[in-house]
């Protein structure tokens, strides 16, 4: 009964993002807003981690099968992949050094304020 509670509060808070975002014509999806609405919630103690936790370590414990429609979908669009491989290869190898050079300048700038 704890479990279904705490998943109830995660669907409460899920729902409440695609709500805001069918209301307001927001370009984020509903589901980014509602982990936004969560974070904030557990910031401000609206939500105790006590409230969630059993939940969240379930689901992530059980995150590899959330990536399984994924790669279906993948193996749906082979063919169009395979097309396109060297433009996604290529996209894709510049995103990940840009993304690791971008944390890694964040990280050193945190790491300096936190020092002073």
């Amino acid at each position: 009964m704890k479990l279904l509670r705490q998943m109830l509060i995660i669907l409460l808070i899920c729902i409440a993002g695609e709500i805001i975002h069918e209301l307001f014509n927001l370009p984020i999806p509903g589901n980014v807003i509602g982990m936004v609405l969560l974070f904030v919630c557990l910031c401000t103690g609206i939500i105790k981690l006590e409230m969630i936790a059993e939940i969240s370590k379930f689901l992530i414990d059980h995150l590899a099968f959330f990536f399984i429609p994924a790669g279906v979908g993948l193996i749906a669009y082979f063919d169009l992949l395979k097309e396109n491989f060297i433009a996604i290869f290529g996209i894709s190898l510049i995103v990940t050094i840009v993304v690791m050079a971008i944390t890694g300048q964040t990280v050193q700038i945190l790491r300096k304020r936190c020092k002073k």
